[in-house]
């Protein structure tokens, strides 16, 4: 905001209606640039009152009706100077298009689909209308409609949802005492890639290079568990997705942990997690406890 000099009173007769301070911030918005222009008129209007001009004067000066000063004076003098910036009620642009016709739009775009398309453009939804194509996507601006977008989504038809839920998200709010809660997931056929020349490093003036081609080494699959509180992961590759590699996977995070604190496992509901073999390992080993999340679930 630009400084005001000294003298910005000088010259002001006062009205006890308005402060100095008031009338300060008056000629800060008249100075400011980025001020609206009716509300620098407004402020122009008790700037002129208060060095004593009449309404008949400042509508001269300002070129404006002498009814407009004698307003706007009245309004500071019983509301204050925040008032030149407020808009009246039914002031304004009226809206080119009426709310039940905007309606019709909306519902055409919700509940309906043009002849062989999965949706509705804005114009051919103009073109059926009869309006503009940026009429329409003004409408859909307001309601925030993008029919061009979709997401997808799966309900669960677990019968048992509810119950893995509490159970799930129990485990993770409230942890059991002297256990370790962790997150376990499998990721199946990875490419294993390689390129075909070892890469250049990166040095001062040069980013880091490599090939652009490569070799195939087949596939791997990824078995990682997150221990959430510690942000730990522990990770192993394998080549094939089986109950055999999970098994393993487990021997891996019973090594891995300390005895004496219970392992509760959260896991989703792939085949070989209930495995005959795996069950049959797991009474052998009373500290793993699972917990399946819900069907179709992340």
């Amino acid at each position: 905001m630009p400084a005001l000099p000294e003298n910005t009173l000088a010259g002001f007769r006062g009205i006890p209606w308005v402060s100095d301070a008031e009338m300060i911030r008056l000629e800060q918005w008249i100075r400011t640039g980025s001020t609206p222009q009716q509300v620098v008129l407004r402020a122009r209007i008790i700037r002129a009152a208060a060095q004593g001009q009449s309404d008949q004067a400042t509508a001269s000066a300002l070129e404006i009706r002498r009814e407009t000063a004698a307003l706007w004076r009245r309004r500071v003098r019983e509301q204050g100077i925040g008032c030149v910036w407020e808009i009246a009620a039914g002031r304004g642009r009226n809206p080119p298009c009426a709310a039940a016709r905007v309606g019709q739009w909306i519902d055409a775009t919700l509940q309906t689909k043009p002849a062989g398309a999965t949706h509705w453009s804005t114009r051919t939804l103009a073109r059926a209308q009869g309006v503009s194509k940026n009429t329409i996507q003004r409408a859909w601006q307001d309601h925030g409609l993008k029919p061009h977008l979709t997401k997808s989504f799966k309900l669960s038809r677990d019968p048992k949802f509810l119950e893995k839920l509490t159970d799930v998200v129990g485990v993770y709010l409230t942890p059991p005492q002297n256990a370790i809660v962790l997150c376990v997931d499998e990721k199946s056929q990875i490419q294993a890639l390689d390129r075909t020349q070892p890469g250049l490093p990166l040095k001062p003036g040069r980013c880091g290079t490599y090939t652009h081609d490569y070799h195939r080494h087949g596939t791997t699959t990824l078995f990682a568990a997150l221990q959430l509180v510690e942000g730990r992961v522990i990770g192993q590759c394998y080549p094939r997705h089986r109950h055999q590699e999970f098994l393993k996977f487990l021997q891996r995070l019973d090594a891995e942990f300390p005895d004496g604190k219970a392992l509760h496992l959260i896991l989703d509901n792939y085949g070989t997690h209930g495995h005959e073999r795996v069950r049959r390992w797991l009474k052998r080993h009373p500290r793993f406890v699972l917990h399946f999340i819900p069907t179709s679930s992340s």
